[in-house]
């Protein structure tokens, strides 16, 4: 039955659904975003080259970005609650060319810090908001929808190391930080123009519907406020299964090539472990699919448990082969992993604080990152084998497990006023 006051309007003309205009803007929004965080290892060399700065403390800049970036997604996505996309889209295109400009003028350690860990941050935070509003626009095709955006974020990591290492080859990276900021300001700023918060806004219904089911509707105008969210024992599970699961996806990587190089294995194979992970992370398309049809629930104890069976085949992996399964499996875990969170904020709380609350998820899955980081090397220092640490990353991943399967609906549903 349709509620109260719902009105079924149907969409002011027949055509090409404004939706998936949103999904093309949010693929270029994010593919664009991507530069800042894939192409620090290609600035890295040449930056220490010339200012001579120790390596710790020049990766503690991007160690601080990716904290910022995190904790910053949480107030965009409220703002973009409030306020709607394309304001905070254009801010962040704005926030991230001025980085970029601020970076080639680099000079002195607290600058990199400044430009790229705060001011370049603030920019990334965009991630939230884009997938946010894909969520608004999508109903039964959220999740494929939002794989799709997910996926076109993977592609970057393997567009923008190899742009940045021709731009810094050809111009040098002072130049090559005024390009990116230029191509960055123009793609970001131009798609923000295109971008509405929900089709409510334009007359239209999700999915592009000539006529929605009452729930698919409801969705957009109810739903927990942020402040009742949080009392929830489903968002804290929530966290508690995204906290394992990013502390493993950004934990895993960054010991992975120094790990297989103990192992006698050479450094341009442990660099291709990570490239087959990383193209791997095109499952986000496939995991989309499978929210649609198994729903959220089933979807996150699948890909907790390819987590479970990455982890726990990488304890007996000894050779190459090995590792190279490992990550197709990790990698696809890996995938999935960020196409889970806006669909799930959006069948258990709805709509109305959906920035907000996978903002506030996504800097908790951030802290589990950085914490699992530092983790595995303090391991390593003690005991001298990365063995222990990665029994522990394991026991971590069957915890997530444990949180997915136990995670029931919210107390008052979806239409919560």
């Amino acid at each position: 039955m349709l509620q109260p006051g719902l009105l079924l309007t149907p969409s002011p003309k027949a055509g090409f659904f404004y939706g998936y205009y949103i999904v093309l803007m949010a693929c270029l929004v994010l593919i664009t975003v991507g530069a800042a965080l894939y192409s620090f290892s290609v600035f890295f060399e040449p930056i220490l080259t010339e200012f001579g700065w120790s390596r710790a403390a020049t990766s503690g800049a991007y160690s601080l970005f990716l904290f910022l970036q995190g904790l910053l997604a949480l107030p965009m996505g409220r703002l973009t609650d409030r306020f709607g996309p394309r304001l905070v889209t254009s801010a962040a295109a704005v926030s991230l060319a001025l980085g970029y400009f601020l970076l080639s003028r680099l000079d002195t350690l607290w600058q990199l810090y400044l430009f790229y860990g705060v001011v370049l941050a603030a920019g990334v935070g965009i991630w939230v908001p884009m997938l946010s509003v894909v969520s608004r626009w999508f109903v039964r095709r959220r999740g494929l929808m939002t794989g799709i955006t997910v996926a076109a974020a993977d592609f970057s990591l393997l567009v923008w190391p190899p742009v940045s290492n021709l731009l810094v080859s050809a111009y040098g990276w002072r130049t090559s930080y005024i390009i990116i900021g230029i191509v960055t300001l123009i793609v970001v700023m131009a798609a923000a123009q295109f971008v509405r918060r929900d089709p409510g806004r334009m007359g239209l219904q999700p999915d592009g519907e000539s006529g929605a089911v009452a729930a698919d509707l409801d969705l957009q105008a109810r739903g927990f406020p942020f402040r009742s969210a949080v009392r929830t024992r489903q968002l804290w599970q929530l966290c508690g299964i995204f906290y394992c699961l990013f502390l493993l996806a950004y934990t895993i990587p960054v010991h992975m090539v120094i790990y297989a190089t103990g192992l006698g294995i050479s450094s341009t194979s442990a660099a291709n472990i990570l490239t087959v992970a990383g193209a791997s992370t095109i499952s986000g398309v496939i995991m989309g699919l499978t929210i649609d049809r198994l729903g959220n629930k089933r979807a996150l104890i699948i890909t907790s448990l390819l987590f479970v069976l990455s982890l726990a085949w990488l304890l007996a992996a000894r050779e190459l082969w090995m590792l190279y399964l490992f990550a197709v499996v990790f990698g696809f875990g890996f995938g999935c992993l960020w196409v889970l969170e806006t669909p799930a904020v959006a069948e258990l709380f709805g709509l109305r604080s959906h920035g907000a609350i996978t903002g506030f998820i996504y800097f908790v899955a951030t802290l589990g990152g950085t914490t699992g980081i530092v983790l595995a090397g303090y391991i390593f220092d003690v005991t001298q084998s990365y063995q222990p640490a990665f029994l522990v990353g394991l026991g971590i991943a069957v915890i997530g497990l444990a949180l997915a399967v136990s995670l029931r609906p919210s107390d008052k549903g979806e239409n919560s006023p």
